[in-house]
């Protein structure tokens, strides 16, 4: 067979693939029959696809799956012909809303009380989050119908907080270990070490998922915040008795499906409420978090002439004193200090993570890159007017304040946390 024969043949039985389970899931959804029974058959076709088949199934059930125009017309038209204040206007609305109703909701309820259906929908949406970052076509009202089931889902009364020590299920533990993107771990005796003492780890479970959690954060009890995180790496030994201070400076979501739901909010405000009342000397609540994206995605480009942040490349330089321009400059071989040539020097300098070694480079670098660190995170803004670095946006958008003095330099200078 030449390869373009088995090109055509790939892509047939791509297609259909998809159409099968299209095909499943549309019978699901107009069949009355026990759904436990057909669930694993549609878990087991839609998990055997592709990723872009699973894009093409996504798609499907937007185009397939839907109120068709025909029956909400005549809805629409009556609701359009009636003034607000006629008594019929309520009724013809929640005829309306009936009509628009979406059919996929339906679906998904009906997936959601099957034995392992929340799991599956969970990594549905995840799978579906991926596609959307790269796929031509709107695959939002696909996300739309998922999401309004899952704050349905996780709310009250369906989530609670446990605590993990040392005592709970060596499952659960190993879990967190492989979990963790934020500080990853190597073995399970590290995340013993963080269940010591003065050390917490919390997690929120769903009713319906008890055995694995959903959002999990860590905690180190501290005296007075930390800036450092190889203070908290170190283990209690290193630290002294008296604490005054939650630092919490791990949080993981377990499952991408959740993504956007706010629950790490939830997770945050019940750990506070949670060790503010078990210890009445814990007044002060902080995260030691990373910066992604400072150097990659801000800094370098502006310093290489993107000029589409607040801060332009001609204004870096305003962030070094007089006598930080000349050595910088000496140290890069360039001549003249104009902004140009001054970023340029900063280029070459912070390209090369063993400036980080460097005594006479961390003196001369470290005033000015907190103040442009600290105007990343406070000022720079993206298309929704909320925080560019996206740790920030989290934080900030949960009640965190944030000044230039609590930015820490160097703070994390592993070769996975400087990267």
């Amino acid at each position: 067979m030449n390869p373009e024969d088995e090109k055509k043949t790939s892509s047939g039985g791509s297609q259909k693939r998809i159409q099968e389970t299209l095909r499943t899931f549309r019978d699901l959804w107009e069949d009355d029959s026990p759904f436990d029974q057909q669930f694993p058959g549609l878990k087991s076709q839609y998990e055997s696809l592709e990723e872009a088949e699973k894009e093409g199934v996504f798609r499907g059930l937007i185009e397939e799956i839907e109120v068709k125009k025909a029956e909400i017309d005549p809805l629409a038209e009556n609701l359009l012909g009636c003034e607000q204040d006629d008594p019929r206007w309520a009724s013809l609305l929640a005829d309306f809303r009936k009509g628009a109703h979406s059919p996929r909701l339906d679906l998904f309820r009906k997936i959601s009380r099957s034995p392992g259906g929340l799991k599956f929908l969970l990594d549905f949406r995840g799978d579906l989050l991926s596609a959307r970052r790269h796929s031509r076509q709107d695959l939002d009202p696909l996300d739309s119908d998922i999401v309004f089931l899952f704050e349905m889902l996780f709310q009250e009364g369906f989530i609670y907080l446990e605590e993990i020590t040392l005592d709970s299920a060596y499952k659960q533990i190993e879990l967190i270990k492989n979990r963790d993107l934020v500080h990853p771990m190597a073995s399970i005796e590290e995340m013993g070490q963080r269940l010591g003492k003065d050390r917490r780890c919390f997690a929120l479970y769903h009713r319906l998922l008890p055995y694995e959690p959903i959002v999990f954060i860590e905690v180190a009890l501290t005296e007075g915040l930390v800036r450092d995180i190889s203070q908290i790496m170190a283990g209690a030994e290193s630290r002294k008795p008296r604490v005054d201070t939650a630092m919490f400076y791990s949080i993981n979501n377990t499952q991408n499906g959740l993504s956007g739901l706010g629950l790490g909010k939830v997770l945050i405000g019940r750990v506070v409420d949670y060790v503010g009342n078990e210890n009445d000397k814990i007044k002060n609540f902080a995260t030691l978090s990373p910066v992604p994206g400072f150097w990659k995605r801000f800094l370098r480009p502006i310093l290489e002439g993107d000029d589409s942040f607040e801060l332009k490349h001609t204004g870096v330089i305003t962030f070094f004193s007089k006598k930080s321009i000349g050595k910088i400059m000496d140290l890069a071989g360039e001549g003249a200090p104009d902004a140009l040539s001054f970023n340029r020097a900063l280029i070459s300098i912070l390209s090369d993570a063993s400036w980080a070694g460097d005594e006479t480079l961390k003196n001369v670098l470290r005033t000015p890159l907190v103040k442009i660190a600290y105007h990343y995170v406070a000022n720079e803004k993206n298309r929704q007017n909320k925080p560019l670095n996206p740790v920030a946006g989290f934080h900030l958008g949960n009640g965190a304040t944030i000044s230039e003095r609590n930015v820490n330099f160097l703070a994390n200078p592993s070769p996975r946390g400087f990267a």
